[in-house]
């Protein structure tokens, strides 16, 4: 199994880090989870193989995760040779019907037909989502961000993935993340901003010490942060696992032993040394 940091950034306009997007290619399935701005374009500017996205999982409903949900189903229709014949299933915590009736009514009826089967799944708080077919168990957990916002946590043969999506610090998120493979948690801000609906080192190293993971990735990274130190801060608060600053384009292979990803002392992300 493969994931991808799509986009790792914000809404603030930066062309290096694109709104949140992160790609996961599984053996039967490839499921994209979050679709922020910018996420169609990314695609593309890596190779990701995005005509063939099965799954999509909503974290929640702020333009930087979901910015590109319609313009990702136009292209899924238009930009592929006849159109798409598969069905797209698309998850997200309760909402996501409303989300989907305002997109159409402002772009159009063709997004409820966008010429292909889509499928909503509105979960509940802690809902969990199994598809047998492509071998993967997707489970939601309430964190503090939105009203009904949520972390997701991935379950394959494969290998296991935990989400953050956006939240405030939430200690139980710890527990839902336990063992997972990868974690890829949002550190948008500095521990001085102490913001009560984001993350910040301190608050990462918290969850990530007790679920500890084989990886930990930090994205959704505000122009605050310094991302050359970000990984010592993350230590300074109590973490001793390996930690990643994550950058738009970077790979991460997942099997049953663990996660592997490029040396962060190798210049392979546009923003990780600079």
């Amino acid at each position: 199994m493969r994931v991808t940091i799509v986009g790792s950034g914000t809404l603030l306009p930066d062309d290096d880090r694109r709104s949140a997007a992160h790609l996961v290619e599984g053996r039967g399935f490839t499921l994209l989870l979050d679709c922020g701005s910018g996420t169609v374009h990314g695609l593309a500017r890596d190779g990701l193989p995005w005509q063939g996205i099965t799954h999509l999982a909503l974290s929640h409903y702020h333009t930087d995760h979901t910015g590109d949900l319609a313009a990702i189903l136009w292209a899924m229709h238009h930009g592929v040779p006849g159109g798409r014949r598969t069905p797209l299933v698309v998850l997200g915590p309760r909402g996501l019907r409303r989300l989907l009736e305002g997109l159409a009514l402002a772009h159009g009826e063709w997004l409820r037909e966008p010429g292909f089967e889509l499928r909503a799944v509105e979960l509940p708080p802690s809902g969990r989502y199994t598809d047998p077919e492509a071998g993967f168990t997707l489970s939601a957990h309430p964190v503090p961000h939105t009203p009904d916002s949520v972390a997701w946590r991935l379950d394959t043969e494969e290998g296991t993935l935990g989400y953050t999506g956006d939240t405030g610090p939430h200690p139980p998120l710890g527990g839902f993340f336990s063992g997972v493979d990868l974690l890829v948690a949002e550190c948008a801000l500095p521990d001085e901003a102490a913001p009560e609906n984001h993350l910040t080192p301190s608050s990462v190293a918290a969850i990530a010490g007790e679920a500890g993971p084989g990886l930990l990735v930090l994205t959704h990274l505000y122009p605050e942060l310094d991302l050359v130190r970000l990984p010592d801060l993350v230590r300074a608060a109590g973490y001793t696992g390996k930690v990643l600053v994550g950058w738009d384009g970077l790979r991460i292979d997942l099997d049953p032993g663990g996660a592997s990803a490029p040396d962060p002392g190798v210049p392979a992300g546009p923003s990780i040394l600079e």
